[in-house]
């Protein structure tokens, strides 16, 4: 074979090489495609009538089911003002405050929860549904619960990890990352999933559960190592870090809850936050313990009817799978 024919084989062998490669990796990438479809876009509807089912565990651990307490609030004479509500069961305060100049501005909005009875505080799903990629605004879900206040939660149905235990009620127990439990008795702890069971919560009181975080305060302490949080290691949604928008839950005392959620994105408006300023805001606030929540777009504050802060500064809710609300 001669020196020239030999070449050309080689080259035929790599041609034939780069094709099948390319055919690989493009079906490679159809698979791909089709797998993050199925995982992040299309909707999995595991429980369709979420206040059925809440209903229809009645007894097997909790205190009540959303339809008693929201039952039980709407019969108490509320008076409201545009930034307070205070009522037989809830006493809210919201107030706006605006940090630093220019494109280095920082606006966020406080929520100063007082609870009669920690299970006043609630949680929804969107489209009163349980499952994966089932998302509505914050405000839409809020209005379908009668919600006077309601932040966004953890964005539950874009895993499908975390233990989800809602309104005394287990949905799902698949302990992944440090999560946040709310107690009937008002004590609210951070946790390790992975260390217990969603069972074992609900024996212990466990009213309502978060699976996000960080953890931000320990003992009113900013926590260590929360700039380096990885919430999830599925595609899209890894590290948390740098200047955005935030929401987050803080606790000062028993029935004593403090939110916050933090504009962002926004030159001029707010910048966002980092972790750790996050954290320092908590801390401001008095809290003890605070944990962050999902953010981005879907940091959101809904008051008495309307949206309290301006997503992304275009006054434009992205939607969520959940909230945490308290009724009228």
């Amino acid at each position: 074979m001669t020196p020239h024919k030999n070449r050309e084989r080689k080259a035929g062998r790599v041609r034939r090489a780069v094709v099948a490669g390319a055919v690989a990796l493009t079906l490679s990438a159809g698979g791909a495609t089709a797998w993050a479809l199925d995982r992040f876009v299309v909707r999995h509807v595991a429980i369709s009538d979420v206040s059925a089912y809440e209903a229809s565990q009645t007894g097997t651990g909790g205190s009540g089911t959303k339809a008693e307490t929201t039952t039980d609030s709407t019969s108490t004479t509320a008076v409201a003002t545009d930034t307070s509500y205070v009522s037989d069961s809830s006493n809210i305060n919201i107030s706006t405050v605006t940090t630093g100049t220019g494109d280095s501005t920082v606006t966020y909005y406080v929520a100063d929860v007082v609870l009669e009875d920690a299970t006043t505080l609630q949680s929804a799903f969107a489209e009163d549904s349980f499952g994966e990629n089932i998302t509505e605004t914050t405000s839409a879900i809020a209005e379908a619960n009668n919600a006077v206040f309601a932040i966004n939660g953890d964005y539950y149905g874009f895993r499908d990890t975390g233990i989800v235990i809602r309104n005394g009620v287990v949905f799902r127990d698949e302990g992944a990352r440090q999560g946040l439990a709310f107690y009937t008795d008002g004590t609210v702890k951070v946790y390790d999933e992975t260390a217990t069971t969603a069972e074992q919560l609900l024996a212990d009181g466990v009213w309502n559960t978060l699976s996000f975080g960080p953890s931000l305060l320990e003992d009113g302490e900013v926590a260590e190592g929360i700039e380096d949080v990885e919430v999830d290691t599925n595609f899209g949604n890894h590290s948390i870090q740098g200047e955005q928008p935030r929401t987050a839950v803080g606790i000062i005392d028993g029935n004593h809850l403090v939110f916050v959620v933090v504009d962002g994105r926004s030159p001029g408006y707010s910048a966002g936050v980092t972790m750790t300023g996050l954290a320092e805001i908590m801390q401001s606030l008095g809290a003890s313990t605070a944990y962050n929540l999902d953010g981005g777009g879907s940091s959101t504050m809904y008051f008495n009817g309307g949206l309290v802060n301006n997503p992304l500064g275009e006054n434009k809710e992205r939607g969520t799978s959940d909230i945490l609300y308290i009724a009228k």
